[in-house]
């Protein structure tokens, strides 16, 4: 999975090696699970020593850790990234919703295994890395909320919109109807899936017919 941006005082070759090894990790926890994955196995498909992942990471479940802080971070980013062009170029609230749908839809077709994970691990509460999830999990939620909010400040919706809610609801519909589409509808574009989760939110959001 590519950052965004190189973390200053990291190392181009450092962040390289990280990358390689989220990679390696999304791919094989998503074909055989957490517990049944290895260090070693990490390390053989990344194509490097097995020191270096504990160089990198202190253990498995820090890198997993990690990797959910990184790929909700590229999740969040793109939603934010999304929102403030649609501002930039003076659209509405409402379209600004509606490019972060697309945004999430473009994420999810370039990083299923990582949204199949994540979208998993939501549903565990046993897990070390809980409290991680849930910081990150707001996060992506959180500037969705923000847009909503001003929709609501500048009466583009309803006052009586549970933002919380609403904007959880928004990120959770793009999160499933993905994976919906990329397990069992192949098929379709992701022009098409755009376009129907787009109506559904002009119905049921603005109000608009």
């Amino acid at each position: 999975m590519e950052s965004s941006s190189a973390t200053p005082g990291v190392s181009t070759r450092r962040e390289a090696t990280r990358q390689k090894l989220y990679e390696a990790a999304v791919t094989l926890i998503a074909e055989q699970g957490f517990s049944a994955t290895t260090v070693d196995e990490i390390a053989e498909r990344a194509g490097v020593a097995k020191g270096t992942v504990y160089y990198n990471f202190a253990s498995k479940s820090v890198l997993f850790e990690e990797l959910l802080r990184h790929g909700v971070g590229l999740l969040t980013a793109s939603l934010r990234e999304a929102a403030e062009h649609t501002a930039r170029d003076g659209g509405s609230r409402v379209d600004a919703l509606d490019a972060m749908i697309h945004a999430g839809l473009v994420f999810i077709q370039r990083y299923p295994s990582f949204t199949q994970l994540y979208v998993a691990e939501l549903w565990r509460t046993n897990r070390a890395w809980q409290s991680t999830l849930m910081v990150v999990r707001q996060q992506a939620v959180a500037v969705v909320e923000s847009v909503l909010r001003e929709g609501v400040e500048n009466g583009e919706f309803c006052d009586e919109i549970d933002v919380q809610l609403t904007a959880a609801a928004l990120v959770g519909m793009v999160l499933v109807a993905a994976l919906d589409w990329q397990a069992f509808q192949p098929e379709r574009s992701l022009d098409d899936v755009h376009a129907a989760l787009s109506r559904l939110l002009q119905g049921r959001v603005s109000g608009r017919r």
